[in-house]
């Protein structure tokens, strides 16, 4: 049987694992093995999975990510969220789209100490939705604005993708992190202005309550009337401003320790955590001991179990790269897009460009982890001549947010889409209907990913600076 017969053998069983739903991680894993041990037999197949896998299990730097999640989890119980939407709405109230902008600022801001996209659409979706919809905003325009915003968890640092990337790219976690944040003070820029320009249009344009999408559940609507009442009674001194110091303290911990040089990126993810945990037991004091102990247990179980998933698809996918390698993949995409004739620059443009139809069917960090083996070794050859001169080395960082950023479109394009379902299921509000307004914001994310690739400086200006800090 030939190499190419096994390539695609195996890619069609990776596929048929995933249309009859098996578990991500056992889909990536078994289809690896079994192009393994028919490319190269049992015992070769035996000694790339045990090897490998053995190694990224016990790798150091992968203790970030569960620290990175536990910080986001005892963040998000800390009422983090809710304090800082409730000093951006009232800030933003008298421009075009106030609370359109309130929300992504306070995504945003949220994003830089929970890491997580799904984690800051289901909290963004609870404070946020039924507000803008009581003040007009069309139900579409309203989900699919926190579906997206919610989609800068995974650019903003801490951020476990780009770990994860880091990780397997083997490049500096520190130098990746300072990567993510004018990309994604961009994007947040770019929903900005779309907001105050064509959707305050849109908003005027539906000029009506549409009382049915308002969610119905408690939380919510005691939160709807929390913040109504503080944007209407509160003076500025008045405001949480405790949200804010929050979220500079733990965002100074991990990017201003590791940019110092005070912290490595590990040791900075864990003191980020035990900062998280002491600001949740000071935000919970009045629930008592029982209460804060229930707080903090929720958030060491839910960490364990997306920990759990996390790793496991991890495991999975260094199983599937291993044959990626053996089958020398990379080398065989290569000679396909020299064949073409093509300048570097467009045949890395067309590399990233399949992720956009692949973000449709597969879940985001499998996907993350079955491109990363395929995409470095062609990014280091092709997108080297694209990078500022004497910028070079940091070619691989620029391709990380690149791949991120592509990613995050994945979360917001159908039938897969996990953030609209996360937003529809909150609100209580049909899919179709956070489809149709994501369409136009989903332009204005694109548009900020061509920016991203044409100037790389944007993605590699401050590690460059921090790349002779650390």
């Amino acid at each position: 049987m030939t190499t190419v017969s096994v390539i695609l053998l195996t890619i069609i069983l990776l596929l048929v694992l995933l249309v009859v739903r098996a578990p991500i991680a056992l889909a990536l894993g078994i289809s690896g093995a079994v192009g393994l041990v028919l490319l190269e037999g049992t015992a070769y197949a035996t000694a790339s999975i045990v090897g490998p896998t053995f190694s990224n299990a016990y790798s150091f730097s992968l203790v970030i990510v569960p620290m990175f999640i536990l910080m986001g989890l005892f963040a998000v119980r800390a009422n983090i969220a809710e304090y800082v939407f409730d000093i951006a709405a009232h800030l933003t109230k008298r421009l075009p789209g106030g609370l359109g902008v309130a929300t992504v600022v306070a995504s945003a801001g949220f994003a830089a100490v929970s890491g997580s996209s799904i984690g800051t659409v289901a909290t963004m979706s609870k404070l946020s939705v039924s507000e803008m919809r009581k003040h007009g905003y069309p139900a579409s325009l309203a989900t699919s604005l926190v579906a997206v915003s919610g989609t800068l968890g995974v650019l903003i640092p801490p951020s476990t993708f780009l770990v994860l990337y880091a990780v397997m790219a083997q490049v500096s976690v520190a130098q990746i992190l300072v990567a993510g944040i004018l990309p994604g003070l961009l994007s947040a820029v770019a929903l900005i202005i779309y907001i105050m320009t064509f959707g305050a249009r849109k908003i005027r344009e539906s000029g009506r309550l549409d009382s049915d999408a308002i969610a119905e559940n408690n939380d919510t609507e005691a939160v709807v009337r929390a913040t109504i009442k503080s944007q209407q009674s509160r003076s500025l001194k008045e405001l949480p401003w405790r949200g804010l110091f929050y979220i500079v303290l733990l965002f100074g911990i991990i990017i201003g320790g590791m940019y110092s040089g005070l912290f490595t990126a590990t040791e900075a993810a864990a003191f980020g955590a035990l900062a998280a945990v002491v600001i949740l037991i000071w935000e919970q004091r009045r629930s008592g001991l029982r209460g804060i102990v229930t707080h903090i247990r929720d958030a060491l179980l839910d960490t364990s179990a997306t920990t759990s998933m996390v790793f496991f698809i991890l495991f999975g996918s260094v199983i599937l790269s291993q044959f990626f390698v053996a089958a020398r993949v990379p080398t065989l995409v290569r000679d396909i897009l020299i064949d073409l004739g093509l300048s570097p620059g467009v045949m890395m443009a067309i590399l990233l460009a399949f992720l956009i139809p692949l973000g449709m069917f597969l879940e985001s960090l499998s996907l993350l982890l079955l491109s990363v083996p395929i995409l470095v070794p062609l990014a280091s050859e092709f997108a080297v001549e694209m990078m500022p001169p004497g910028h070079e080395g940091l070619v691989l960082v620029w391709l990380g947010i690149v791949l991120v950023k592509l990613i995050e479109i994945g979360l917001i394009t159908p039938p897969v889409g996990m953030n609209i379902f996360v937003v529809a299921g909150v609100t209580r509000t049909p899919s179709e209907t956070v489809f149709r307004g994501v369409l136009p914001l989903f332009i204005v994310d694109l548009v900020v990913t061509v920016i991203l690739f044409l100037f790389p400086w944007v993605s590699i200006l401050l590690p460059s600076l921090i790349q002779t800090t650390i």
